[in-house]
Order: C-alpha cells, then sequence, then structure tokens
C-alpha cells in the first residue's frame, strides 16, 4: 500500500466519433484545464484507433461504450475498458455474452447508468437501465453518471430551461435505488467497485428558445469523476501507465467524488488487524478486531456502512470504528453546497473476512 498513489480521472465521454461533439485532443485539453490526470474515451460501440497517448500532461486511452443498437427501448449499456479490439459486433446477443466476450480480450466491464429516470420531454430523454438478469463478470457499477442525472431533472421545458442554466441547484449524488443496486449485488457475492463518470458529450441544446452547448468538457470534468489508487507513480510511459490505471480499475482501488462543491483528493479509507493493512477494493482477514479509518478533505458528514446498513457516522474530517464483525464495508460522505446536502464521496468496498 506504501507504492499506491492517487490520481483523478473521467471515464464516460463520447467524442465526435459517436454522439459527441469534440476531438480527442479537445477532450485532453479540457481533461488538463480541470486537473484531470487521465481521461477514457467510450464512444458508442467503435473503438477508435491511433489516438491513445499522452496530450501534454493527460492521459487519454480508449475504451468503449457497447449495446445493442437495435434494441427498443434502449437497455444495458457496457462501459469496457481495457479490451484491445472492436466488441461492437458482439452487442446484438445477450449483455452476458458481450461480457464474456470482453473477458476474453481482457476488458474491464462496469455497467453504465444502471438506474436511470426518463424524462417526459422526448425519446431522447428516455431512461437506459441496465435489465438483463443476472449476470456474472463485471467488476463494477458505474453508481453516480452525472448527465444520467440530469436527465431526470427534466421534468417539464421549465425544469429543463432552470438546470440547464443552473445544474447545481439539481445535482444531488446517485440514485438511492442504484446503491440498493449494488448492495444486494454484494450480498450475493459479487465484488463490486465504484465508478462515477460525467457522460460528456459537450451537446447542443436548444431548449425553450435557448441554444447552446450546456455542458463543456471542462465543466463536466470538474464534477462527478473517479479517483484511483495506483500501485507506484504515473511516469509518462504511456505502456506503462495505461497498465497502472486498468489495473487500478479491475482491483476496484476506486471511489466516486463529486469534485466541484470541494476536490475529493487525498481521501482515505482503510482497514486494519494486528499489522494487516487494506484499502478499497481489497480483502481483510481479521485477526481479532479490525479497525476502519476514513479520513476526509473537508468537513464532510460521514457515513460508514456494513453488508448496506449504516454503523456509524460523524459529521468531520475524520471517523475511526471498531469492529469484531467481518462484512463489507463501504464509505458514503455528504456535504452542503448551494444550500442543499449533496452527495461527495462514494467509496468502493472493503472486504473483511
Amino acid at each position: 500500500m506504501e507504492n499506491y498513489r492517487e490520481y483523478a480521472g473521467n471515464l464516460h465521454i463520447h467524442s465526435v466519433y459517436s454522439d459527441g461533439s469534440g476531438r480527442h485532443a479537445e477532450i485532453a485539453e479540457a481533461a488538463a484545464a480541470a486537473g484531470l490526470n487521465f481521461v477514457i474515451v467510450t464512444d458508442h460501440n467503435v473503438r477508435v484507433e491511433g489516438l491513445e497517448g499522452y496530450y501534454g500532461r493527460v492521459l487519454l486511452l480508449i475504451g468503449e461504450e457497447a449495446h445493442n443498437s437495435r434494441r427498443r427501448p434502449q437497455a444495458n449499456h457496457l462501459l469496457i475498458y481495457g479490451a484491445q479490439q472492436e466488441l461492437a459486433p458482439y452487442t446484438f446477443g445477450s449483455a452476458q455474452t458481450l461480457i464474456q466476450k470482453a473477458g476474453e480480450c481482457q476488458g474491464i466491464c462496469y455497467l453504465a447508468h444502471p438506474i436511470e429516470r426518463s424524462s417526459p420531454l422526448g425519446e431522447d430523454f428516455d431512461a437506459i437501465p441496465w435489465t438483463d438478469w443476472p449476470i456474472e463478470g463485471i467488476t463494477g457499477l458505474e453508481i453516480w453518471n452525472y448527465m444520467s442525472e440530469f436527465k431526470g431533472l427534466l421534468w417539464s421545458h421549465l425544469a429543463a430551461l432552470i438546470y440547464a442554466l443552473l445544474p447545481d441547484w439539481g445535482i444531488r449524488g446517485p440514485y438511492r435505488a442504484t446503491l440498493r443496486l449494488w448492495d444486494e449485488l454484494l450480498s450475493k457475492g459479487a465484488r463490486l467497485a465504484a465508478l462515477g463518470g460525467a457522460d460528456a458529450h459537450a451537446g447542443l441544446y436548444k431548449m425553450a428558445g435557448l441554444q447552446r452547448v450546456v455542458f463543456p468538457y471542462a465543466y463536466l470534468f470538474r464534477c462527478v469523476n473517479t479517483h484511483i489508487l495506483t500501485d507506484g507513480p504515473l511516469t509518462g510511459e504511456e505502456s506503462r501507465d495505461r497498465r497502472l490505471i486498468y489495473d487500478a480499475l479491475r482491483a476496484g482501488r476506486t471511489w466516486a467524488g463529486y469534485d466541484l462543491p470541494y476536490p475529493t483528493h487525498g481521501f482515505q479509507f482503510l482497514a486494519r488487524s494486528g499489522a494487516a493493512r487494506r484499502t478499497m477494493g481489497e480483502e481483510l482477514k481479521r485477526l481479532g478486531a479490525v479497525t476502519l479509518e476514513v479520513s476526509v478533505p473537508a468537513k464532510g458528514e460521514i457515513r460508514l456502512l456494513r453488508d448496506g446498513r449504516l454503523v456509524s457516522k460523524k459529521t468531520d474530517t475524520g471517523l475511526s470504528y471498531t469492529s469484531a464483525e467481518a462484512g463489507i464495508y463501504r464509505v458514503e460522505v455528504y456535504r452542503h453546497f448551494r444550500g442543499r446536502r449533496v452527495g461527495w464521496i462514494f467509496s468502493s468496498p472493503i472486504y473483511i473476512s
């Protein structure tokens, strides 16, 4: 653990190669302006070759958001990272077949926006949830998708206008139904990490006579991101750094952070028992009691959950909790922003056995 280094990135982004407006160099430039270390572009059903690499200090990687484009209504969008081949040809069978094929080529699979809410403003705002159950072989869930949450706020044209201009008034955090789904899957033995993404398109919206790019890449990259712990520093060597990032995503050393209210850099969640120490995505075998320690970069409402149930809560910059009970422990942290209580940090679990 002494070698772990924290880096921030955004892992759900669309470019001109699907339904986004930006080119890869523009996306990397926006990421640098937002202070990110890496981004993964996930265009719909296309893996664009030849564009991976460092753009200045930002490492841009290529993933894919794969799904059956013929399905109506749309559902079962899968974020795939690290696969070294195009997987769109495998989207017309079952979702499980796609997951299996991605795994065969070293792909890391996260469910995109598994719970969504529709807007009545048109089919472009229909919900795209995950409906194909049961499944196995995934690494985690995109528990918080910024643009998915925004879509759920658009219950009228007036609401669309207000939230297009003032999105901070509406963005609150992951849906409780998503967190319940995550806990349910964890309770059945799956080990599933947390991911937060922008679902950035930088699209041109026309609402109530207003026309503008409502959510530029640079804005969204300051909002809901994924922070990872790599086993060593990123050095600028592309192949090595790519491996470190994907290893962290595969292991689940992640948290979803809403960096706009206050940067989540520096968050820590550790478990100790005897001389053993573990962090997110890892298993700790008890040697007597276990102490779980949470540290946050600014005061917040820290909630420690075991098997989906609250076991400790404190409003502070840290929390310590000692228990003799095994279970799946994760952390949620909330802050007040724009006069409202909002989600701030959502950790991947530590598994205590």
